[in-house]
């Protein structure tokens, strides 16, 4: 049976029973504790108290005793003051004991105490008189009769300090008894939580330790030997050097098989902008020579001066796909200069501006201050700017907003940095195909031909900067391009 259970079972099992062994234990000690506050709260408040006012009581009747016979020898009043006195210490004390008196017996034996008293007081009383009255011998005769009322309340007052001094006997053996309980089982908890805990570091030792001691000797994950007090943090490292070995192999993985298609795609647009650039851009520069010498002479009417302007539009977007294949399959080389920034944006937004008014787009140029010079290619930066400008533009549809924002600042690793974001109000970015948006060939648009934005990003990247997509959907895009402030010297291509 205990070999079918998992050794997470048996750790959490023997764990839970030293729980609850302790905690067993715990619970019994305070129960101990409020049953011994309880024992002594009662033994002090009630039988204590009763026997010292029992004690109290049995002294005032004994100072009552010889103050009549005083007075019988020498006839002076004052003894008899003396005795009312005790006669009154005597009631307050019976007053105690009655109040400190719950059960029926002790009343019981209460009221006998108090009439008796009653009895004695008043032929003590009747004692007096006759020796007042000079009656001497009647008084002696009565005299002998009181004092069997007195040794009376002496026996009913020993009898009721017997009755608590025996409750008392029997709190004690009554603590003596839940004592040698406690004991017990104190005892018996502490055996059961020694086994549990021999039992915990066995399992610990036969199941754990040494298969962890046998591993780690067998070398620290750098082929060196362990002492044996290092054997889990030896595992440790194995285990986590062998975590990061397959987290680097995949990564690697994941790099070439990209490399791999990125090669691919590459090999395949090079093939294909090469046939494209000798067997259609050529006719093509002619058919746009030919239609723009057409349109300076022809008297064209309404109707077909809109077919011409579709034509050469068609004809124009036809030239970007063949020059944006051509870029992509051989990118010019970086023509490295010194630039301010916002002088670059300037540029294309004067390059724009009748583009940005025909699609009714409202641009904003947020710029506190123009931007510190860099090292930079300003028309492939342009050409950024340009295709970020457009893809807001074609996004939005017409009208909206686009804003331009220009700030510095530092991001590590590349330290002094300067950022352009273009934010738009259109439609965003859905975020299943943000990372896909970058790839070549991908197109969110009918005609696009999915080269605009990697061709953007890499030439961003060849800067040694950043180009990164920030969107929601239905709540517009934000691209943001992230451009060191290198010295000339100290730049290096990416």
């Amino acid at each position: 049976m205990w070999k079918r259970i998992s050794l997470r079972a048996r750790l959490f099992l023997i764990l839970a029973a030293l729980l609850a062994v302790t905690l067993a234990g715990g619970f019994v000690m305070m129960w101990y504790t409020y049953q011994m506050d309880a024992l002594f709260e009662g033994l002090i408040d009630r039988d204590v108290a009763a026997l010292q006012a029992a004690e109290g009581l049995e002294n005032a009747l004994m100072n009552q005793k010889g103050f009549v016979s005083y007075y019988f020898l020498d006839g002076d009043p004052e003894w008899l003051k003396k005795l009312g006195e005790y006669r009154q210490a005597f009631k307050v004390r019976l007053k105690e004991v009655r109040e400190l008196t719950s059960a029926p017996s002790d009343k019981k034996t209460v009221d006998e105490i108090e009439s008796e008293y009653v009895e004695y007081i008043r032929n003590k009383d009747q004692v007096i008189a006759f020796y007042k009255a000079g009656e001497r011998k009647a008084g002696a005769n009565l005299h002998k009769k009181v004092r069997k009322h007195f040794f009376k309340i002496l026996e009913l007052c020993e009898a009721y300090k017997v009755i608590h001094k025996d409750r008392i006997n029997l709190a004690s053996v009554n603590s003596h008894t839940q004592a040698k309980r406690l004991r017990f089982i104190a005892g018996s908890a502490m055996w059961t939580a020694i086994f549990l805990g021999a039992l915990l570091a066995i399992v610990l030792v036969t199941q754990i330790l040494n298969p962890l001691r046998t591993l780690a000797l067998d070398g620290d994950g750098t082929g060196g030997a362990v002492t044996s007090g290092d054997e889990v943090k030896a595992v440790s490292h194995r285990v986590q050097s062998l975590m990061e070995d397959v987290d680097q192999t995949k990564v690697q993985l994941e790099q070439s098989q990209a490399h791999l298609l990125q090669s691919e795609k590459l090999a395949l647009v090079g093939k294909l902008a090469a046939g494209v650039a000798h067997s259609i851009r050529n006719p093509l520069t002619s058919v746009k020579m030919r239609l723009f010498s057409m349109g300076r002479t022809l008297d064209l009417s309404e109707t077909q001066k809109e077919d011409f302007d579709v034509i050469s539009e068609e004809i124009r977007h036809v030239d970007n796909i063949v020059q944006n294949f051509l870029e992509f399959s051989r990118p010019p080389k970086l023509k490295m200069q010194k630039v301010n920034p916002s002088d670059v944006v300037d540029m294309a937004l004067q390059l724009l501006r009748h583009r940005l008014e025909s699609y009714s787009a409202d641009v904003r140029l947020v710029r506190r201050q123009q931007l510190p010079e860099i090292w930079a290619d300003p028309e492939q930066l342009k050409e950024v700017l340009v295709n970020l400008l457009v893809n807001a533009c074609e996004a939005m549809g017409g009208g909206g907003q686009i804003v331009i924002s220009e700030k510095e600042g530092v991001v590590q690793p590349l330290g002094r940095v300067v950022v352009i974001q273009v934010r738009d109000s259109g439609p965003g970015v859905a975020e299943a195909i943000q990372e896909k948006l970058f790839e070549p060939f991908f197109s969110t648009k009918e005609e696009g031909s999915g080269l605009g934005l990697s061709i953007a990003e890499r030439i961003v990247e060849e800067h040694g900067g950043w180009l990164n997509l920030t969107s929601r959907e239905g709540k517009g895009a934000t691209f943001t391009i992230t451009l060191p402030c290198k010295e000339e010297q100290n730049w290096v291509r990416s």
